[in-house]
């Protein structure tokens, strides 16, 4: 995708649940023809690692660990990995504010974390937190995700003037020659069918001037799944979804459409931010 995402940024601790954010990630940095910049944050507390050595010790030793398994990887991948560790309270913030200091234009990052008592949440707490406040768009992958060669869909909201999210999905169609499909999700009242039927036609008008093949769809139903039932029923392997509103708006979006398109969907899920100055993030 060199025309839509050019400076990727793997988000990965590198453990079993990352694997398909790290497949994810390679694929797009050997079809950019590029260096990939990952980073592995860290959680950390200096007043507990200042009383407690031993146990500072031992995570420094298996960071490293991962830090030098994670660059293996990615050269027998034929990746160079411009690799960096951060350490900090909240591993979310170090993933954004490394995302913002490099210039990234996507965060490429796992669903959730190991399974344990929270395994059931749709979304993990760090990940739920890094689409929230990401200055980008943010690739969600499910573990064992892969690169998509199928059908790309993208969800709008009847409610939304704004088209990038279709824009992108457009662009990402275009570039890896694949078909494109346009999901609304509407209530019945024929109102709102007609809105759903308006902001369709307009997302159909823009996708078509990316030169792509586009159906375009209105369905009746929960938003999340509606969506997930279009992306299984039509073959897509990529679906994407727009967060709009300011940031404490996208964090409650997030709690729901969003989340759950996220935490339902078996294939990636991106998560398209603007980056144009005026854009909120």
């Amino acid at each position: 995708m060199p025309n839509v995402y050019t400076h990727p940024l793997l988000a990965t601790e590198h453990t079993a649940q990352d694997s398909g954010a790290e497949s994810l990630a390679f694929g797009i940095a050997r079809r950019c023809g590029m260096p990939l910049a990952a980073v592995l944050p860290i959680a950390s507390n200096p007043e507990y690692e200042a009383m407690a050595p031993q146990v500072a010790a031992r995570a420094e030793a298996q960071a490293g660990e991962r830090l030098r398994a994670l660059a293996a990887d990615a050269a027998s991948a034929g990746v160079a990995l411009e690799l960096r560790a951060r350490r900090g309270p909240e591993p979310y913030a170090e993933i954004v504010g490394e995302a913002s200091e490099r210039g990234a234009d996507l965060i490429v990052i796992r669903r959730r974390g190991q399974r344990g008592l929270l395994a059931n949440v749709l979304v993990g707490e760090m990940v739920r937190n890094v689409v929230s406040h990401a200055p980008c768009s943010v690739l969600v992958a499910p573990r064992g995700a892969a690169m998509w060669s199928q059908r790309v869909l993208v969800a709008i909201d009847p409610q939304a003037g704004d088209l990038a999210p279709v824009e992108t999905a457009a662009a990402i169609a275009a570039e890896c020659a694949l078909p494109l499909t346009i999901v609304c999700v509407s209530e019945p009242a024929a109102d709102a069918m007609q809105r759903a039927e308006t902001t369709l036609q307009r997302a159909w008008t823009a996708a078509r001037g990316h030169g792509v093949t586009v159906d375009a769809t209105v369905r009746i139903g929960r938003p999340h799944e509606q969506i997930v039932a279009a992306a299984r029923q039509g073959g897509a392997d990529l679906i994407v979804i727009g967060r709009r509103g300011t940031e404490t708006l996208a964090r409650a979006w997030l709690g729901g459409v969003a989340q759950k398109v996220i935490g339902l969907a078996d294939r990636p899920v991106l998560v398209a931010i603007p980056t144009t100055k005026g854009a909120n993030p």
